[in-house]
Parts: structure tokens; sequence; C-alpha cells
């Protein structure tokens, strides 16, 4: 299943989460999302290194462009990787009732599920940090698809924490889970409103060109 979803067509894939199946849910989608807005810095930092105008810069450019690629690619594993973690707990609740490792299960597989989320959050927020570069650096011409980058890592990220929480908050070992709810919102509070800024900082220069 996780390796058809890293294969499906963007009309299979919307469809897939259209479909009254548990998977893919939120955080598929939230990493697919980012892999979206991560693609778009590529494509600004590809754009900007053959631009003979940016050629003070263009050895930074190719850089970003290659950090770029392996964020999306990343983020576009964490797909997969967030099918396969709810696959974990959804065996763990179909062990029976009367077996005495359900418990222990169930609670393994929840700290399994909260893993891609926060892993498609952190990356998200690598996402945004050459985005950012990327408004400094990049073409005039493609601000707005660094604001279109911004915006689609920030709700990547929100998406994903949904997710995490909705894991964490079943989890009985309280300490664990909080410290992945205090990971969570350190990413929160650090990249939401720098995305915010961002969006706003490049649409506003987008709309002031020429």
């Amino acid at each position: 299943m996780s390796q058809e979803m890293m294969d499906k067509t963007c009309r299979e894939f919307a469809e897939a989460l259209a479909a009254r199946e548990p998977v893919p849910g939120g955080g598929s989608a939230s990493a697919f999302v980012g892999a979206l807005g991560a693609s778009l810095c590529g494509m600004v930092a590809r754009y900007g290194a053959t631009n003979p105008a940016l050629a003070d810069r263009a050895d930074d450019l190719t850089r970003a462009f290659a950090q770029a690629d392996d964020l999306a690619q990343e983020l576009v594993g964490l797909v997969a990787e967030d099918v396969r973690a709810y696959g974990q707990v959804s065996a763990a609740y179909g062990i029976p009732r009367e077996n005495p490792a359900r418990p222990a299960a169930i609670q393994d597989a929840l700290h399994v599920a909260a893993m891609p989320p926060y892993r498609i959050m952190d990356a998200c927020g690598r996402a945004l940090a050459l985005l950012e570069d990327m408004a400094d650096k990049g073409s005039r011409q493609l601000l707005s698809d660094v604001a279109c980058g911004a915006v689609f890592c920030r709700a990547a990220m929100q998406g994903a924490s949904l997710t995490l929480f909705a894991n964490t908050t079943s989890m009985k070992d309280r300490a664990r889970a909080e410290e992945l709810e205090a990971a969570c919102d350190e990413l929160l509070d650090t990249w939401l409103p720098r995305a915010d800024a961002l969006a706003r900082r490049a649409a506003d220069a987008a709309r002031k060109r020429g």
C-alpha cells in the first residue's frame, strides 16, 4: 500500500484521499503539500542559478536547488511513511483484547505513528529556511512562487502537527507524549510566524514589481 501511494498520479492521490479509507489521511496529505512547497523552492533556485543577472550568487542557488530537491523527495517519502505508521497502529488495535501484549503494542505503535508527522514538520521548517533565502537571492519575477511555497509549507507543518497530536493524546506515557508535543510546539512557534512574514513580504514585493 505505501509504495502504491508513492506511485499514484495527482488525480489518483486525490481520489484516494476522498475514499472511505483511513489512509491516506491528513498526515500523508500534509507531506505531499510540503513536497509541493519544497519543489517550488527548487524551481525558483534553478531559474536563479541560470540567470546571468544573478551570476554572483549562482553557487548559492545551485546548492539551494539541490537541497530543495532532497527535501521534496524526503517529504514524498513521508507520504508513504505515514501510511505505514498508521498500519502499525491499526494492527496493534487489531490484537485480541485478551492478549496481554495488546496495550504495550498499541502504545508503541502510537509513538511510531507520531514520528512521520514530526519529520514532516521538521522538513517543512528546513524548506521554509530555503524559501526565505530565495526571497532575497532568487529572481524578482518568481516572488509569487516563493510566497506560494511558504504558504504550502506552513499549511503542511500545521496539518502534520494535528496528526501528531491525534497520536500523542492517546499515549499513556505522558512524559513521552509531552516531549513530542513540546518539540512540535517549538517548530510551530518558530516557523509559522516566519512563514506568514515570508508570504506577506514576497507577495507585497511581487505586487510592487515593475
